[in-house]
């Protein structure tokens, strides 16, 4: 039998530190020995050291089935505990092996169990004094006021506990930079409290690893690394070591604590919400072991600062809170005009700022801006605020590094930081925050965390102060200022509404207004086409006729004069029709043209007609649509038109499905030029038609069908075509007999083009 050792030699040759495999070192530290059983309990791995604790070497058992070497009880033990998963969270197993009493954890890699074991502690501590020393630190805790003493009591009480020379409490910042939050250290040795260090001192996957496995003891920081051996029966045979507590440590990571000085080491991961939030870092200036007992009781006080870091940064933001919940109170109670000099006053209002402790804000609607306080130039704005719509920051954004979003601003000293919330339609709430200049302690330069020499990777071997200035950031936005902001850009918005159907409203009165006016102006029409237009085609019929039926007596001075007043008649009937034809093109102009979203017209129309598609069973499937430079209410006729005329003409064979599509491509005009519009198609299942008939549909009074069919008066389409050339497109249909039809209708996307 071939026997093998796993040691990953590649280790130190890396040429980057996060790709570093720490998982499977192929060793472990010498302070315990490690068995490797699979799931038929034979013994596939172990380490070079056994001999060190028991009388038998590791190429006597390795193949070997675990009871012919330990005994079935052992065995039993080893079982029973495995599948009882409370125990395992509580304390090692104590077992007997070949009559030496160790302390045994277990647990599974892959299909293997990676059993490790250590010595008994001949001075066991008492679990009476720990539970003593925890219901003190308890009542200690309940007396702090912030997260901060709660982490200078946590490193103060892990101290006391471990005896390790320096216990730090490691917070992470959103990119994995740490800082010493908390620190409890012997008085002769220099303290690194504030202290900053770069993410890349704890790479990637060593970060991964915390996460699965959250205690981690190096007991000699001059170990030498004990190799696991296994048979060799198989090529890249290794052993996943993340849940191991005897894991040998990367040697780039040994090589720093020894720059540091440290001989030993306990560390303790703080995971909050699934995320690292930091680590318990406890440091020895010589070699330390401790027992099982009080590394749980460590553990416990890791545990007693995740607990409760939501409500200690509650505390801590209490009172911001406060303030800016009373800035918000004032606010809303406000009692303004639905008009728009209210949004003036509302940003001249002090309490605007005071609601998330901001230096400037502005407030854009409908096109106007809006200041207040330290703000950027209108130009500017616009900047930011086209930065916020095409990167797709959503509804709501913020930063307290503008630079990073908008670069090209004139300077970030006045506005470092935003709250960003648009308000629809274009309108937007923007609140600002100058530059704060910071210092960063950090321990060492960060640009030189590690070095690359002839020899590999190695960390830094300076911890000397290194000061760091940061620039172009405002202060952090705290959460109940975020908070603030939301519930009062939630009410704006509200307000915003609230004028726009107001205005809406007045709109509505001064259409009808004008409806009004138009509906006798049609009459006025409608008169002069059964009147003054007939009166003088009578005149034209009753002369003619009379000189027709006498032409042989008229003598030519009587038909001259006839004719002139033929002609007379003629020309007044002319003149008519121009000023009708004046008038109609007048009532055609672009002035009332706007900015349309059509979405919002499909809403409409859709809800508007929901009796008549529920009775239908009608399915529609439609596509995100353009804005159009049209007039809202003949939109909401024109596809009200549309869709009717897909409900009239569906088949009795299915149910009927519509489909409303867009896109933007190019039309050719009636000038052969080439108009680039946006295109929406309405595509039915219905009954179809033959395509000869696909212009004649469009005129006035044209049915396919007879009325005994289908009902209707045969102007639906017709007015369909007089609103596209009304917005300067075009409509055109296309039908298949039996089978559906898809009528497009074409805006160009400049309102200077046309494609009439």
């Amino acid at each position: 039998m071939k026997i093998k050792d796993i040691v990953n030699r590649d280790l130190v040759t890396l040429t980057n530190c996060e790709h570093e495999p720490i998982h499977i070192p192929g060793s472990i530290q010498p302070h315990g020995f490690l068995l490797g059983i699979n799931l038929d309990w034979k013994i596939e791995f172990c380490t070079g050291n056994i001999s060190s604790f028991l009388d038998v070497a590791y190429n006597e058992i390795l193949g070997h089935k675990f009871t012919e070497i330990f005994g079935a009880p052992a065995q039993k033990e080893l079982y029973d505990y495995v599948h009882n998963q409370k125990e395992q969270l509580v304390f090692p197993l104590e077992v007997e092996l070949k009559g030496i009493a160790f302390q045994v954890n277990i647990h599974k890699s892959g299909a293997v169990y990676v059993l490790e074991a250590e010595p008994q502690s001949s001075g066991k501590e008492q679990l009476a004094d720990i539970y003593a020393q925890t219901i003190q630190f308890v009542s200690n805790m309940n007396n702090t006021r912030s997260l901060k003493e709660l982490c200078a009591l946590v490193a103060e009480g892990t101290r006391e506990i471990t005896g390790y020379d320096r216990v730090m409490i490691y917070r992470f910042d959103e990119e994995y930079n740490g800082e010493v939050f908390a620190e409890s250290c012997r008085e002769d040795i220099e303290p690194f409290l504030g202290l900053h260090y770069p993410h890349t001192d704890i790479p990637v996957q060593a970060r991964e690893l915390y996460m699965k496995n959250q205690i981690r003891l190096i007991v000699d920081i001059g170990y030498q690394p004990v190799p696991i051996y296994t048979i060799d029966d198989q090529e890249d045979k290794n052993l996943d070591l993340s849940l191991s507590i005897l894991r040998s440590t990367s040697p780039i990571h040994v090589e720093y604590l020894k720059n540091m000085g440290v001989g030993a080491t306990l560390t303790i991961s703080l995971i909050h919400h699934d995320r690292l939030w930091g680590l318990i870092a406890c440091h020895h200036y010589s070699p330390k072991n401790i027992s099982p007992e009080i590394r749980l009781a460590a553990k416990l006080q890791g545990q007693f600062i995740t607990s409760q870091i939501d409500l200690r940064q509650s505390n801590d933001e209490y009172e911001v809170a406060r303030k800016t919940n009373m800035a918000l109170e004032r606010l809303t109670a406000l009692s303004l005009p639905l008009e728009h000099e209210s949004f003036e006053i509302i940003s001249a209002n002090p309490e605007l700022l005071k609601l998330c402790n901001a230096s400037g804000v502005s407030i854009c609607i409908g096109g106007k801006t809006y200041k207040s306080g330290i703000t950027p130039s209108d130009k500017e704005i616009d900047k930011i605020i086209s930065a916020m719509q095409s990167h797709e920051y959503g509804k709501t954004f913020s930063t307290n590094k503008l630079s990073n979003y908008v670069p090209d601003l004139i300077s970030y000293e006045h506005i470092s930081g935003i709250i960003f919330y648009a308000l629809g339609s274009g309108n937007n709430i923007i609140w600002y925050r100058p530059e704060t200049v910071a210092v960063i302690n950090w321990a060492g330069d960060p640009e030189k965390a590690i070095i690359i020499d002839s020899k590999g990777l190695h960390p830094r071997n300076s911890f000397n102060l290194w000061k760091q200035i940061i620039k172009d950031q405002s202060k952090a936005w705290l959460q109940p200022e975020l908070n603030a902001a939301a519930t009062y850009a939630h009410s704006l918005h509200n307000q915003i509404i609230m004028l726009l159907l107001s205005e809406e409203e007045e709109k509505y009165r001064n259409l009808s207004d004008v409806l009004r006016e138009t509906n006798l102006e049609l009459e006025n029409i409608n008169w002069i086409s059964t009147h003054d237009l007939q009166e003088p085609l009578r005149k034209i019929q009753f002369i003619a006729s009379k000189v027709l039926s006498d032409v042989n007596d008229v003598p030519s001075v009587t038909i001259i004069d006839s004719l002139q007043r033929v002609t007379k008649s003629a020309n007044r009937m002319q003149n008519l029709l121009v000023d009708i034809l004046k008038y109609t093109r007048i009532k055609n102009t672009k002035e009332s043209f706007e900015k349309v979203n059509l979405n919002h017209i499909l809403e409409e129309t859709l809800l508007d007609m929901k009796e008549v598609i529920q009775e239908n069973k009608a399915i529609f499937e439609c596509e995100n649509l353009p804005e159009v430079h049209a007039v809202p209410f003949l939109m909401k006729q024109l596809f009200s038109n549309i869709i009717q005329n897909s409900l009239k003409y569906a088949s009795l064979d299915r149910l009927p499905v519509i489909k409303i599509t867009a896109s933007q491509e190019p039309e050719i005009n009636e000038y052969s030029n080439k108009v680039y519009c946006n295109w929406i198609t309405f595509a039915d299942n219905g009954i179809g038609f033959e395509q000869e008939y696909a212009e004649s549909i469009f005129k006035i009074f044209t049915r396919l069908h007879t009325l005994e069919k289908y009902d209707g008066s045969g102007v639906g389409l017709a007015l369909c075509k007089k609103i596209m050339q009304t917005c300067n497109g075009n409509i055109r249909a296309v039908g298949t007999l039996n089978k559906g039809t898809e009528i497009t209708i074409y805006f160009p996307c400049d309102p200077e083009d046309s494609l009439i």
